[in-house]
Formats: C-alpha cells, structure tokens, sequence
C-alpha cells in the first residue's frame, strides 16, 4: 500500500468515525440513561488517530507541510477543532459538549472531502519556514474558536433544553459554561494574536511589507478586533449571558469567512486552491 492510498483510507475512516462519535454523543444526550458518552469518545479518539495518519501521510508523500491549500488547510482545521475538544473537555469534564462541537467537526471535514486533493508544488511565497509556525497557529487557533461557538450555542439553548426534565442534570450551570467559554476564547485569541504576528513577519520576507489590506488579511483582522471587543468587554465590564454567547458565535462566522469566504469569493493573494 503506497502512502496517497494510507492517506484516503485514514481520511475515510477518520470522517466516519467523527459521524459515529457524532450520533453516539447525540443519543447520549438525548437518553434519559446516558450512558454512551465515554464511547463516543473513544470513537472519536480513534478517528482523530487516524485523522493524524492521513495528514502524516499527505505530508510524506508531498516532502512537505501539508498546509499549502483550501483542502489540506480544511483537513487540518478539522483536526484542530477536533483536538481542541479533546483538550478542553478532559480539562473541565464535560463530555456533553461533544453534543455541540462534533456537527462542526462533520461539518468542516466534509467541506475537505469536497475539494481537490491533488497535491501541488509550493507556490514561491509559500516558501518558506513561516508557513508551519503560521498555519499550525491558526488551526489551534481556529480549533478553539470552534470550540467556543459549539459551547456558546450550548449557552442559548439551555434555557429550553432545562424546561425539560431529561436534561437538567446532562447541562451545567449558566455561569460555569461562560466561564468556560471564557477561557477558551481567550486561548484562541492568543494564538490568532500568534498568527498575525507571524503572518506579518511572513509577508514582509515574502512581499517586502508587513501590511498590505489584502482581504485575507482584513478579515483576519477584524476577527480579531470582535474577538479583543469579547474579551474588552467580558474583562473591564463584567460583561456575561446571551449577547456575549452571541458574540462567540458571530466571532467563530467571521472565521469561517476568513477561511472560506474570502478564498471563494474575494480576489486575495492567500487564495490557495
């Protein structure tokens, strides 16, 4: 078996094992037993495994970073949100997040599996060592942000979701989740730091300027700033509750446009197909 063959089995199995960690974790909460939280789990460390595999595997076979375009980058953030869940819900033990981040996961891996997956030689910017400190940065980045979306659409529909009896004991507290989702956006928003940094540095080797306006750089931008606003307000205002578990998500669309829209739709130096 030659390594672009390992890659595609790894990638199929790992997308179906994210959709059966993803049903296992939706019955779980929607059982009045709940007992397949752990399972769905452990299928879902699996697949991540074999996740891992396939990229490895892309990138032995391309002799390089496997983060050069629109499908090796999706794969990845795949990944990265994946990880990311893994991380912050062993750390505050709540598998029932799984319920809300997993459709993410699916929803994400199965925008790659769309898209071309010829493997292609660097283009000259991409040349060099930036680009894994860079790109790597923002998938972690990415992956908490999506992290948080799926904790803050949790927030919104707790208060529905308690009204019923089934559920009350599966959800915790208003306050703990925004705690939580706290600190996970302020993770992300380190590391998004991270990657304007570095992608500044990247372009003035590449470009001879740190700056230039480009829509993908824009738009990395102004995630930022919602995301500093988040923070600004969370932290000097004490700001909680509803609008601020809207604001998440509205920050985690502005990164998908980031990412998505502007390659699809705008005229962008970082469009990489």
């Amino acid at each position: 078996m030659d390594l672009s063959s390992l890659e595609n089995i790894m990638f199929s199995g790992a997308f179906i094992l994210y959709v059966a960690s993803m049903f296992l974790y939706l019955l779980d909460f929607l059982s009045s037993k709940g007992s397949r939280g752990m399972t769905a789990r452990n299928v879902l460390v699996v697949g991540f495994a074999a996740h891992t595999i396939a990229i490895i595997a892309r990138g032995i076979t391309a002799e390089r970073a496997p983060l050069s375009n629109q499908y090796e980058f999706a794969t990845a953030f795949a990944w990265g949100i994946a990880l990311m869940y893994l991380v912050f819900s062993k750390k505050y033990k709540l598998e029932v997040m799984g319920t809300f981040v997993t459709p993410i996961i699916f929803l994400i891996l199965g925008y790659a599996a769309m898209l071309n997956k010829s493997i292609r030689p660097l283009m000259p910017a991409l040349q060099s060592n930036w680009l894994v400190f860079h790109v790597s940065c923002a998938i972690i980045s990415y992956g908490a942000f999506a992290v948080a979306c799926g904790l803050g659409i949790m927030y919104l529909a707790q208060p529905k979701l308690e009204a019923k009896d089934k559920f009350k004991d599966k959800l915790p507290a208003l306050g703990v989740l925004d705690m939580i989702t706290y600190r996970t956006v302020g993770f992300g928003y380190f590391m998004l730091t991270l990657v304007i940094i570095t992608g500044a540095i990247w372009a003035e080797r590449a470009w001879g300027r740190y700056w230039a306006w480009d829509p993908k750089e824009t738009w990395s931008l102004i995630t930022w700033i919602i995301y500093s606003i988040y923070l600004h307000l969370r932290l000097m205002k004490g700001w909680r509750g509803k609008k601020a578990a809207i604001f998440v998500v509205v920050g985690f669309i502005c990164v998908i446009f980031t990412y998505i829209g502007v390659n699809t739709l705008l005229p962008s130096i970082h469009s990489y197909v």
